[in-house]
């Protein structure tokens, strides 16, 4: 009997130290705040809240995503015409210099108005779309009949990229928004630092510098072109982009956005491309 008296003893004891140092963490990683009253669910979502958007809590500071690109996709093209938008990205994913994946999807079908096109990270990228996407069933949740529009897009994004460049952990990305907003074209982009801007024309990446001339001396000469027009030009760029940029691919994925249609994604669509001797 003084033996098992014993051993529930030292037992008490053992678990006692092990609480006390528990306490002790829990002091130290909360200095100021009473252990008592801790949140049982740090960072967790908001009571009655479908899901916890980034940037509607105070964090701790600890989570970080990246700090710098690990794999990245290069330019997104876009282009509006009379009626819609085209928006188009290449298919690879680079590893520095490493041509590592090549079918990776930077278009997003957000809903029947929305394309969202983005370079840069691309595990930044499948985070913003995991929250595009919590966004889009949050809608359907609530059953009101109101769907989200890519000018609203384009405001939450903004507000999203700032958020997290003013807290030292920048989503590494360049986001283009492509869409019809009350009917009429809609193209605008976000960078990681949360500079936004609403254009006919858009290029990120490498892009930027190859691909704006090309397009801004067609929409001069032709603002009003049509689908089909629209569709060869970005073609075109494409396949300077693919001569130019030591980072771009010979197939994209091309979105379109019309009244008619909707939201369609095609492609991968080949780059036809000539390295042979200069044909005079």
């Amino acid at each position: 009997m003084y033996l098992y008296q014993r051993y529930i003893d030292t037992a008490f004891v053992l678990i006692l130290s092990y609480c006390s140092d528990c306490l002790y963490i829990i002091i130290m990683a909360f200095p100021g705040k009473d252990p008592c009253f801790l949140p049982l669910w740090q960072n967790g979502p908001s009571p009655g809240a479908f899901y916890h958007f980034p940037g509607t809590q105070n964090g701790t500071g600890g989570f970080q995503k990246s700090q710098s690109p690990i794999t990245t996709g290069t330019s997104v093209i876009g282009i509006q015409f009379k009626d819609g938008v085209v928006i188009s990205a290449d298919i690879l994913g680079s590893y520095g210099s490493l041509a590592r994946y090549r079918n990776l999807e930077r278009l997003m079908k957000v809903n029947d108005n929305i394309i969202l096109g983005a370079s840069g990270d691309y595990a930044d990228f499948q985070c913003i779309k995991s929250y595009v996407e919590r966004k889009i069933l949050e809608e359907q949740c609530l059953d009101d009949g109101f769907s989200l529009k890519p000018k609203a897009l384009h405001c939450w994004l903004t507000r999203v990229m700032y958020n997290r460049r003013s807290n030292f952990d920048p989503f590494w990305n360049n986001f283009v928004i492509a869409g019809l907003e009350d009917g009429q074209p809609f193209l605008a982009t976000v960078d990681k630092l949360g500079t936004a801007y609403k254009d006919p024309i858009i290029a990120t990446g490498y892009g930027a510098y190859m691909a704006t001339p090309i397009l801004r001396k067609a929409y001069e000469e032709n603002s009003q072109m049509s689908k089909e027009e629209a569709v060869q030009l970005i073609y075109k760029v494409n396949q300077v982009l693919f001569y130019r940029d030591a980072r771009s691919f010979p197939k994209y994925h091309l979105g379109i956005v019309t009244k008619e249609k909707g939201v369609e994604i095609q492609g991968p669509i080949d780059v036809e491309s000539y390295w042979g001797p200069a044909i005079l």
